[in-house]
């Protein structure tokens, strides 16, 4: 398990790690509304994206969307990304096995924040040192880098998150 703090507002999220299961919740404050947003992510065995589920709200709009491997297979995709969480850097990290120096690029489901369209996003991700990897997002041109506990659960993700307490 893993606690992180949010750095760009107020907020926190917890997430746990069960075999190929990824379930969190993050609960956080906006200019003006407050979320709180719950997720469970099924992997197959190589760490692919089979299934997505978050449920929550945002203010008084309440979330409740599934994803399925069909639609992400539909963009190109095997990730999932969630765009309000860094927990989902973790499954092509696991997934990509990357040697320090090497990069690889894929191409994610993103399901944006906080709209909630699904949408596809090429990415990069570069391994930089044994826990520390690079992200480019290739759409916006967002680089931030990555430090990594021997799990490849994501520690500090730029000045965005930063981990409190992993157990």
């Amino acid at each position: 398990m893993i606690l992180w703090r949010c750095l760009q507002w107020p907020g926190h999220e917890v997430a746990r790690v069960d075999g190929r299961v990824l379930t969190g919740t993050a609960a956080f404050a906006l200019k003006d509304d407050v979320a709180g947003l719950a997720y469970e992510i099924v992997c197959d065995d190589d760490w692919n994206t089979k299934r997505a589920h978050v449920i929550g709200y945002v203010g008084a709009r309440r979330i409740d969307v599934r994803v399925d491997e069909s639609d992400i297979r539909a963009l190109g995709c095997i990730d999932i990304d969630l765009n309000f969480s860094p927990s989902t850097n973790t499954l092509p990290i696991r997934r990509l096995k990357l040697a320090v120096g090497e990069t690889a690029r894929v191409a994610a489901a993103w399901l944006r924040f906080p709209s909630f369209a699904l949408e596809r996003l090429d990415q990069a991700y570069a391994r930089l040192s044994e826990n520390t990897y690079r992200y480019d997002n290739a759409a916006s041109g967002f680089t931030a880098e990555l430090r990594v506990n021997d799990d490849g659960l994501v520690l500090e993700y730029g000045d965005l998150w930063r981990a409190e307490d992993v157990s």
